[in-house]
């Protein structure tokens, strides 16, 4: 079975360039026109997509060769192409950063790049970066399916027609957007600023800035004709789906912390979950929402030590989460949740604040990364192991010794993995900084939403 429509992948020389901008911009635009679109992100990220839903005014999915396999990718460009009429997809990093890496996504799936270049302080170079980014290893992988080049950050129409100029034909140029205070979307430590921080209205203040530039460009001015004329796209069915899971946590209540603090959750991770069986359960800590009644708790990531003060003073919750321990029912705290259930939370500032004191953990905010990459948390379990990402600015104090320790995957720059702890005297509690893709293994999840175990046992 094949789906067929319009589809682009946005890539770049490397992070920085304005890919999430243009992506969003580029949804905004169609969306308007009265197009449906659907937009992924590839790679591990929480951030980008809630600009890219606001945007189209769809959900958004990851998509990952290496976490999610390359089966899981096929199948949701399949799906998401016989619903709509244009997809894009966001890559990750440079084009051709990482195994996986975009430009491999763009040649497995058929997916036409469009280079985004941070052009700003280059002129006829852009017609080097360009050939360097579309001929980069043609002689060993073929050619890669290619759109054009977009340059970003331009100063005035004198530059723009320098850099066009460069580009040898076959490159295509899209146009050029201009440097605009207007259509920046805002940044902190762990990326950019979550859409609904700045309120509705404000968002998408800033997207329609970025779309109405957009519009003004070769690329904005294409009509759908255009686009299916020049980038349609065949998305097959994979033969290699893997079947679908054994309901085993049928008749199970998992409660799922989400609000501000707690934002980060692949769509995907609640889909499995689903797809497991579990009936999901939503609360805002934020909200002074109490614990749901339930079979097992999901702390995600976020940005706790954004909040520190409010959920310091959730005792109340602290208190519930210790009877639910108490019971012998798990929890499962990543990143960010992983900060609330310790000690303390020791802020950039220096202030510490009282967290929820289950996992005996102290955090300190660093200024600078402490720890990423690709990971998996191997078991002992069948199962192929969870795999999954880590991205953090924060460091823990503890004397706890690790139930586990997550595995770098093969090339990536960090040569340790990240602690598995589990709580002592509640084995089912523990929390990481590595945040699983919870289909990569559906026997490991199971395990982290149903069993307790010793120290030293594995998922």
């Amino acid at each position: 079975m094949v789906a067929t429509c319009a589809a682009l992948l946005v890539a770049a020389p490397a992070s920085g360039q304005g890919k999430t901008t243009v992506v969003a911009a580029l949804a905004r635009l169609l969306a308007r026109r009265g197009l449906a679109v659907r937009v992924f992100k590839s790679g591990p990220d929480f951030l980008d997509p809630f600009w890219h839903e606001l945007a189209s005014g769809q959900p958004v999915d990851n998509l990952d060769g290496w976490m999610g396999g390359e089966a899981d990718v096929r199948l949701r460009l399949h799906a998401a192409a016989r619903q709509a009429q244009v997809l894009l997809v966001e890559g990750v990093m440079g084009l051709h950063d990482g195994s996986p890496s975009s430009a491999d996504l763009a040649r497995r799936c058929g997916l036409p790049v469009l280079a985004v270049v941070q052009a700003g302080a280059m002129a006829q170079t852009l017609g080097a970066v360009a050939h360097g980014l579309r001929h980069y290893r043609e002689a060993e992988l073929g050619p890669l399916p290619w759109a054009g080049v977009l340059a970003n950050g331009v100063a005035s129409e004198g530059h723009a027609r320098l850099l066009r100029e460069a580009l040898a034909p076959g490159d295509t140029w899209l146009g050029a957007l201009p440097r605009s205070e207007a259509m920046q979307l805002p940044e902190r430590h762990l990326g950019l600023v979550a859409a609904r921080e700045l309120g509705r209205d404000a968002a998408l203040a800033r997207l329609d800035a970025a779309a109405d530039a957009l519009a003004e460009t070769p690329l904005g001015r294409l009509s759908p004709q255009d686009w299916r004329a020049r980038w349609q796209v065949d998305f097959a069915l994979p033969v290699d789906a893997p079947p679908a899971p054994q309901p085993l946590l049928a008749g199970r209540t998992v409660a799922v912390a989400r609000d501000a603090a707690f934002s980060f959750i692949y769509p995907a991770n609640v889909q499995a979950l689903k797809a497991l069986g579990a009936r999901l359960v939503f609360f805002s800590p934020l909200a002074g929402e109490a614990l749901p009644a339930c079979d097992a708790l999901w702390l995600p990531g976020g940005y706790p030590e954004l909040h520190a003060p409010a959920l310091a003073a959730r005792t109340d919750l602290a208190g519930q989460l210790r009877e639910h321990a108490n019971a012998g029912k798990p929890i499962w705290a990543e990143g960010g949740g992983l900060l609330a259930l310790g000690e303390a939370l020791v802020t950039r500032d220096g202030q510490a604040w009282p967290m929820w004191g289950l996992l005996p953990v102290r955090a300190q905010m660093q200024p600078r990364l402490s720890g990423l990459g690709m990971q998996t948390w191997e078991g002992a379990r069948a199962g192929s192991g969870l795999r999954g990402h880590a991205f953090h600015f924060a460091r823990l104090q503890t004397a706890l010794v690790p139930l586990a320790q997550t595995r770098p995957a093969p090339g990536s720059v960090r040569e340790q993995g990240e602690a598995i702890h589990a709580a002592p005297g509640w084995p089912a509690v523990r929390g990481s900084f590595f945040h699983p893709w919870f289909a990569s293994d559906p026997v490991a999840t199971v395990a982290l939403f149903t069993e307790a175990r010793e120290p030293g046992a594995r998922p």
